[in-house]
Formats: structure tokens, sequence, C-alpha cells
């Protein structure tokens, strides 16, 4: 696909990674639709990137809610060809922790209702609007990309929710492929190391800096457009599909 032919939905789209995907497709002339609970930010992104993007406050573990947001994309934009999913949250809790303390099944179940679930419930609606697409060369009708990360692999000590939700992102990435392919849609995953994101930004240095030392090279953290710019490549590269790539200058995470 042309990315200044493509109408992308990017959940997430109005910080971190999703905002410099969001913002690395506009550029290049595609149009882009903001799914995000943060409607201040979402409105102050659309405004900035142009008349080609637009906005709706959406919760991705809602089916309503997603229904509502993939029909004013097609309403808004008369298409969808790309879905890009960013949105997540984090968790710091051990399985058995202080006095013998159990894990908050709550928090467990809210961190897999975000970014597990909300990922599906995301991917499948726009996928079922791509399927009726007409189709380009060798019969593509749409990607979608998701967002795992390297702790899918490498996942630390409190880490056991999140990593549990993106090694399901991982893991579901292949059947869908697989599932979507007689469609001419593909399915393609990023697993992003530590980048700089605002989520990251907020953590103190104590907590940054050993991540940055685990990294090999670049030492540093990742820029969210380094992100963004493997997202294009997806999106330009057919042949690409089913996979999991890590982006992570060579991080191996150690368990704390």
């Amino acid at each position: 696909m042309e990315i200044n032919k493509v109408v992308a939905v990017i959940t997430g789209g109005a910080s971190g990674l999703g905002h410099a995907t969001a913002t690395a497709i506009a550029q290049a002339g595609g149009k882009v639709m903001i799914l995000d609970r943060d409607s201040k930010r979402a409105a102050e992104v659309a405004a900035e990137l142009g008349d080609n993007v637009a906005w709706v406050e959406t919760d991705v573990t809602s089916e309503a809610s997603v229904q509502a947001a993939i029909a004013a994309t097609m309403e808004k934009f008369g298409a969808i060809h790309v879905c890009v999913n960013c949105a997540g949250v984090g968790s710091a809790m051990k399985t058995v922790g202080r006095e013998n303390k159990p894990h908050d099944l709550g928090v467990f179940d809210t961190v897999v209702k975000i970014n597990l679930i909300g990922t599906f419930n995301v991917l499948r609606l726009a996928a079922a609007e791509m399927a009726a697409n007409d189709g380009g060369e060798d019969g593509e009708r749409g990607l979608v990309v998701n967002t795992a990360s390297v702790a899918a692999f490498d996942g630390q000590v409190g880490q056991v929710a999140y990593a549990a939700t993106k090694g399901g992102v991982v893991g579901m990435t292949l059947p869908i492929a697989r599932d979507l392919a007689p469609l001419g849609i593909r399915c393609n995953t990023i697993a992003p190391g530590i980048f700089n994101t605002p989520l990251m930004n907020a953590a103190p240095d104590k907590v940054k800096q050993p991540l940055i030392d685990m990294t090999q090279f670049p030492k540093r953290l990742g820029h969210p457009e380094e992100y963004a710019r493997l997202v294009c490549h997806m999106i330009e590269n057919r042949f690409l599909n089913g996979e999991t790539i890590r982006i992570d200058g060579a991080i191996r995470m150690q368990p704390r």
C-alpha cells in the first residue's frame, strides 16, 4: 500500500508511539482517525496535524465504543486500510508480594482487558471493514499492526500482568495473519524496547537508567519516531506478514 492513499485507525494515537505514528502517516499524505480515551489531548493532536486527521473518544475494552469509532471513521473517510494498536497500560505487582499478599486480581484483569482484549476488539472490527475494500496489488486489502513489548520475552520481576498480555499479543499474531490471509489482510506485531514515551518519562532516573544500561546500542531510550518508521515500512512492504519484530537496541532485560 502507498501511505498517501491509506486511512489508518490508531488507538492511543494522542500520545507516545501512537502520536508518532499518526504524525508519520499524516505527514506522508495518509488519513488518520485517532482512537483515544483522552479526548482533550486527541483533539489537540488532530488540530496540530491538519484536516486529514480526526479523533473519536474510545474505550478499547468496549465493543459499543469501538463500533462507534469504526463507524465514525467510515463516515469521515469512507474506508479503513490500516489499524495500529498502541493503546496500553502497565502495572508493577509481584505474583506474591510482601507479607505473602497475592497479586490483585482486579489489576491483572484490567491490564488484560486493555492490552490484550482491547487490541483484539479493535482489530477484529477494523478488519471486518477492510475486508470490503477493493483488492490492490497482490489482492491486498489491509494491514493490522499490534504493539507488544520485549517484556513478552524478557518479563521482569513485577511484570507478570503486563508480560502476559504482551505475550498474548505476540501469540495471536500468526493465527490472525492466517485467519485474515484469504481476505488479503496482513497482521504484524512490533515489540518495542524502552522508548521515550510519557509513561517512561514519568519514571525516576533510578528506574530508567538500569534499562538504558541494558540496551546494547544505541545506549539510549528509543525515539517514538523510530517505531513509527517501522509501521510505515510495514504498510509499504506487502511480503511482511505474520511477524513480530523487536525494535529495542538489542536489549535483553534482566530479572530486575
